[in-house]
């Protein structure tokens, strides 16, 4: 008889390089992964395959994160196929990066509407149907540029800025089910929102790193799959890099 899965773990933005990261840690302690994608459905495909040749329970699940009834749909398809959420990982996230003055609306629309709303319509989801189980865990994935407010960054600064006063709101509003409502800030990592920096620019990162060293997929992941598993942590920010702020 096959024992089934531990816990449902959503994860949004799965087909990136910190959700491909995190679906790996999660899946080998044997839980159900709901793969989220939508730019690179091929990616989330391969995910699916992948895990399924080792034993894994998983399916894949596309959203346009930017429309509220598709992230609707996606998360009563998911609560259909398995009865429950236990987890969320808001890893969905883009950048577009122009001085202040140069970004156009079309810009800043995109990225609030993925980084910000799209998280928000995945909380609000999500929320509700953890309510029906009694309890959950959701992990934001934000970013220490919601502190520091990089030049060229401001739409994705006030993104995560936004997603950080949504965790801590959420956490407040639903701790008594208990859902718990925490924010990760991996750090600086190699993947495809940053491989568009040039040399001096992940120079000038890594220096600003107390250890001389950036965070690792490897770390990260394996510190978000830690902290799903603790009970008595809600409303919190975690810096996962060594620069202060």
């Amino acid at each position: 008889m096959v024992s089934p899965p531990k816990r449902i773990v959503v994860i949004a933005g799965a087909s990136g390089g910190l959700g491909q990261a995190l679906s790996e840690v999660f899946a080998s302690y044997g839980d159900a992964i709901a793969i989220h994608a939508y730019q690179n459905q091929s990616c989330g495909r391969k995910l699916v395959k992948r895990f399924r040749a080792k034993g894994g329970e998983t399916e894949l699940f596309l959203a346009n994160f930017k429309d509220s009834e598709s992230v609707r749909q996606m998360f009563d398809k998911i609560f259909d196929r398995w009865q429950r959420i236990d987890i969320l990982i808001n890893n969905a996230g883009v950048t577009d990066d122009h001085l202040l003055i140069q970004t156009k609306e079309t810009s800043w629309e995109k990225v609030i509407g993925i980084n910000l709303t799209g998280a928000f319509f995945c909380l609000r989801e999500a929320g509700h149907l953890m309510q029906k189980n009694g309890g959950g865990h959701i992990i934001n994935i934000a970013s220490i540029s919601a502190y520091t407010g990089p030049i060229g960054q401001a739409s994705y600064a006030a993104s995560k800025r936004g997603l950080i006063a949504l965790t801590q709101s959420a956490a407040l509003e639903w701790g008594k089910i208990p859902i718990q409502v925490n924010a990760v800030l991996p750090g600086f990592l190699t993947s495809g929102m940053t491989v568009h920096l040039s040399q001096s620019q992940r120079e000038k990162i890594v220096q600003e790193n107390l250890l001389g060293k950036p965070s690792t997929l490897q770390e990260v992941s394996s510190f978000i799959f830690h902290l799903s598993t603790m009970k008595h942590v809600s409303g919190q920010v975690f810096n996962l890099d060594s620069r202060i702020f």
